[in-house]
């Protein structure tokens, strides 16, 4: 018996493929980053009206800082484009905007569009719209680390006292509570890592990797990757038991 009856609270998307999508229609890399990021509002909709409670998307890891100038330059035009143009719509629609990774790192004219817009949406308490930008999981857990012996040392805290559910409060996405783990994951563009995102949040979370690149990921592949969650055995290293059934009863001879 299926122990999983309900739509994923957090989903995870590793949004991958964009220049191999634009590589393989023969078209400059950058052709892809901007159809990938035309598909994020429909995904960002689509995860509201089916439930999702927080959707948190991978946009730009830290190892992705090596990329051309060029491209990294068309990737913030692009964020910011989003943000002047859905402000409003995710709004409407009470969505709460948070951002995860070395944010210091970007431009100062990305901060100043995305600083106000963040700002703004703070207050919602709809869906919970995470985008990992410069992020890397495995910094963001030094960084926990460091930040949890900095107050032990002001003598804030006992290193005695440690527990999973306190050192997730010093992650970057600590602040979402109960909503923190991911219950889902998907990796768009056929490949098979999870690419140092949010290894912490999704030690037991349920993986979906597809074929598609991120340019033609729909909202149906959205719900067709939630209904397949929805057929899965969720054990969390325990042991689903088969319902007991009465022994049959023994033949008397007449």
């Amino acid at each position: 018996m299926k122990n999983v009856t309900k739509t994923p609270a957090h989903v995870a998307i590793i949004m991958d493929g964009n220049g191999r999508w634009a590589q393989r229609r023969h078209h400059p890399r950058i052709f892809g980053h901007i159809r990938g990021a035309s598909r994020i509002r429909d995904i960002v909709l689509e995860a509201d009206r089916l439930g999702v409670k927080a959707l948190t998307l991978y946009a730009f890891s830290t190892e992705n800082w090596e990329r051309p100038e060029a491209e990294k330059s068309v990737l913030w035009k692009l964020l910011i484009k989003f943000l002047k143009r859905e402000e409003a719509e995710l709004a409407r629609n009470g969505v709460r905007l948070r951002m995860i990774g070395d944010i210091d790192r970007l431009d100062s004219k990305v901060r100043e569009v995305l600083d106000p817009v963040v700002s703004r949406l703070s207050e919602n308490t709809g869906l919970q719209l995470t985008f990992a930008v410069s992020y890397g999981a495995r910094q963001e857990i030094l960084l926990a680390a460091k930040a949890y012996a900095r107050d032990c040392l002001e003598k804030r805290l006992c290193p005695d006292s440690l527990s999973e559910e306190g050192f997730s409060k010093y992650l970057a996405n600590g602040d979402l509570g109960p909503l923190a783990d991911v219950d889902l994951v998907i990796r768009t563009s056929g490949e098979f890592r999870i690419s140092n995102f949010l290894l912490w949040q999704s030690a037991y979370a349920e993986y979906i990797f597809l074929e598609k690149c991120w340019p033609d990921f729909l909202p149906v592949d959205l719900r067709n990757a939630v209904e397949s969650y929805l057929k899965r055995d969720r054990r969390f290293g325990g042991v689903t038991l088969p319902p007991l059934r009465s022994a049959p009863k023994e033949e008397t001879s007449a």
